[in-house]
């Protein structure tokens, strides 16, 4: 049997970009390895069901790439969620994936940094760009039955006797 390469990662709203999907393939091409993707439960993220929601959309997208990947929704409180699923007879190394400086909580916090005194093991942390909100496109507005004219607006307002 292949010696494989064990990866914790966390990530909440960071879970399915680009970036992080992209790390991951690298790292898997390098050498065989297998994910646990751990996404904290945290009350700014959602909470609990848009966690597993995240989960359950990032493990399917990095399955749809040929990763190896299982993963777990954890403690609102990121440091306990690691802290109750970190095993060092099981993973190798972590990473840590995150919004920007100017949006992250995680980062002003020093997460990667907490993370890798906790564990021991090495962190890479992992900058990706915030998620791009949904558009929604639907029908056009409905037409008046009277157009509007640069001169209608001296009628508002006015009292009209019907």
């Amino acid at each position: 049997m292949t010696w494989k390469r064990n990866v914790l990662v966390v990530a909440n709203v960071t879970a399915t970009s680009r970036e992080l999907l992209d790390a991951l393939a690298r790292t898997a091409a390098r050498e065989p390895c297998s994910f646990t993707l751990l996404v904290p439960a945290t009350a700014a993220g959602g909470g609990f069901e848009a966690a597993s929601q995240q989960l359950s959309d990032a493990l399917a997208q990095m399955r749809d790439m040929g990763l190896v990947a299982q993963g777990a929704v954890g403690n609102a409180d990121p440091i306990v969620a690691v802290s109750e699923i970190w095993n060092p007879a099981r993973h190798d190394e972590i990473i840590v994936a995150t919004l920007p400086l100017s949006s992250s909580k995680w980062l002003r916090a020093g997460l990667p940094e907490r993370i890798g005194k906790l564990t021991g093991a090495p962190v890479t942390h992992l900058v990706t760009s915030p998620p791009k909100p949904t558009v929604s496109a639907g029908p056009p507005p409905e037409r008046h039955d009277h157009p509007l004219g640069p001169l209608t607006v001296l009628g508002w307002g006015s009292f009209r006797d019907s």
